[in-house]
């Protein structure tokens, strides 16, 4: 007689490959960000992309993402990943790892 017996993460492997995700027209088009700025407390981080126009110092939010502290560490994960990849196939990224200070005054 043969058991069909899955390992707890076989299970999750199979769960995880059959989500199917969706994405509307306005979504997939994203939003151009060149500023992130970060604030979080003890029950969530909060993400906020914004786009700085340098010549008027002035920058907009364009989206804001709101994590779990387990999430936000997976999306950092994901990060640190994909800049590796991307590092091995394209080349370092350079130049500096901060912006320099810029205060700010968020209305």
């Amino acid at each position: 007689m043969s058991e069909n017996i899955k390992s707890e993460g076989e299970e999750q492997a199979q769960e995880q490959e059959s989500i199917q995700v969706d994405i509307d027209e306005e979504t997939s088009f994203g939003k151009y960000a060149n500023l992130t700025l970060s604030f979080f407390s003890r029950e969530e981080f909060i993400l906020d992309f914004a786009f700085l126009q340098s010549q008027i110092k002035k920058a907009k939010i364009r989206s804001r993402v709101i994590l779990t502290p387990k999430n936000a560490k997976r999306l950092a994960d994901l990060l640190n990943q994909q800049i590796e990849e991307y590092e091995e196939k394209i080349g370092p990224i350079t130049g500096e790892a901060q912006p320099p200070h810029i205060d700010l005054s968020i209305n």
